[in-house]
């Protein structure tokens, strides 16, 4: 718990300073005076000040966003000699700059950060799937348990490593939201037997990408082979007599694939409110041995499960995917745009209702995930980062008054009418912000509460 609060609150100082940064140094270099730098909201816990006419840097107790405070005539008297360094004073293209700053700022710092987490390099597991969903996609396509995905064909015809699952599963995720088919070169776990598969993801006409959608593409988790591990003393699996190291051959006569279809087989072997007994076949020291397996009956929300209080499957093999400087800049850059992309996409989706408003996240969502990625690695952590900085970026630069996207919008007005908007319209746009804000931020927040109680 404490590792996901430091976390948490490290991700919103870094993000927070980075943005408000952009702004001050782009004011700094536009001539504007800078009054304030806050770094939170509420009141002042530091506070430093080199002079008294130099900016004021400050932490305040709410650290859920920050702020620049600029020399503004439209937020009081500006002495005479000062109203050139004043904010409002400046041509229309500084004050846009100023405005884009903050935004451009965490985009920038999210390519650095991508490109750190690829320099680093990340354990992740190789693209080897599990057996897939009965009925999906995947399996009629023809993917089988025990297939490495080697590469990927694009838009040219020209062919692209797939260098760990999760790059796989990114790629599967994009061509859904396109509404495109994905050309895999796959083979077995050793190189051998190469192919090509199509993916007909163009076929789900998909318009959200969630559990269900996922599960009819049905690609498997990473491959494991059917071997058993630990084993609880006093458990089903230890009373019918398995050992960590037997592999699994079959289960009632049926060929195991792989672990996932056996903890799957295990799950499902229920009738009512009673577990099933199964017979197992196993390899143990080179000699098959069958052995009658009685699970326990369990309770996952209200679905009843069977159990066999054993570690099923061998760690799946891993690859270090890791770049060298300029490609890991290079991915750096286009890690961002996708997401940026992927941002503006799934947002306009759910604000014309083909996409699902249970796709926003709050700040409980992203503090769990904080701590998760940090407990994995600094690699993990500076990826974790970088989405939340495209996140913050991307919806910083949205047309919404209270955000600098609404800003930006009032600029083009100006510049496409030459005067400024109203004080009227300015007040009713801003009330209005504040609406649309709220109504997002309490859906996120629903979403978050859901999430935790298994709602969603």
């Amino acid at each position: 718990m404490l590792t996901t609060v430091l976390a948490f609150l490290l991700t919103l100082a870094v993000l927070i300073a980075v943005h408000e940064y952009g702004h001050y140094r782009m004011a700094v270099a536009c001539g504007v005076k800078v009054l304030r730098f806050s770094i939170g909201f509420g009141r002042v816990v530091w506070r430093r000040q080199a002079t008294p006419d130099s900016t004021e840097f400050v932490l305040s107790a709410l650290p859920l966003g920050g702020y620049v405070r600029m020399l503004d005539e439209r937020e009081g008297p500006v002495p005479p000699a000062e109203r050139d360094r004043a904010f409002n004073r400046k041509p229309l293209r500084q004050r846009a700059a100023i405005v884009a700053a903050g935004p451009v700022a965490n985009l920038l710092l999210a390519v650095l950060l991508y490109a750190a987490s690829h320099w680093i390099g990340q354990q992740e597991p190789k693209a080897v799937l599990g057996a897939p969903v009965a009925g999906s996609l995947a399996e009629r396509a023809g993917l089988r348990a025990g297939d490495w995905v080697q590469a990927w064909q694009d838009a040219e015809g020209g062919w692209t490593d797939v260098r760990s699952l999760s790059d796989l599963r990114w790629l599967v995720t994009q061509a859904l939201l396109r509404g495109e088919a994905l050309q895999l070169q796959v083979s077995d776990a050793d190189g051998r037997g190469s192919r090509q598969v199509r993916l007909g993801l163009d076929e789900l006409g998909a318009k959200d990408v969630d559990p269900a959608v996922l599960r009819r593409v049905g690609l498997g988790g990473a491959f494991s082979e059917p071997v058993m591990g630990e084993v609880k003393a006093g458990g089903p699996a230890a009373l019918a007599g398995l050992r960590a190291g037997d592999r699994v051959l079959r289960v009632d006569g049926q060929p195991v694939s792989d672990a996932q279809g056996l903890r799957e087989r295990i799950r499902a072997a229920v009738r009512g409110d009673e577990a099933l007994p199964m017979q197992w076949q196993v390899e143990r020291a080179g000699q098959a041995l069958t052995l009658p397996v009685r699970p326990r009956l369990a309770r996952e929300g209200d679905r009843a499960i069977a159990r066999i209080d054993a570690y099923v499957g061998a760690p799946p093999a891993m690859v270090t995917v890791q770049l060298g400087p300029v490609e890991g800049l290079q991915q750096g850059m286009v890690r961002t745009w996708e997401v940026s992309a992927l941002t503006l996409r799934m947002l306009g989706r759910m604000l014309t209702g083909e996409a699902s408003v249970k796709n926003l996240s709050g700040p409980l969502t992203i503090a769990d995930a904080a701590g998760q990625s940090v407990q994995h690695g600094l690699a993990y952590y500076l990826g974790f980062l970088a989405l939340v900085s495209v996140s913050l970026g991307v919806l910083n630069l949205l047309p919404l008054p209270m955000l600098d996207g609404g800003h930006l919008m009032y600029y083009i007005f100006e510049g496409l009418t030459g005067r400024p908007v109203s004080e009227l319209w300015l007040a009713r746009l801003q009330r209005g912000g504040v609406a649309v804000l709220l109504l997002m931020m309490s859906v996120a927040l629903f979403n978050d509460v859901a999430r935790l109680l298994g709602l969603h």
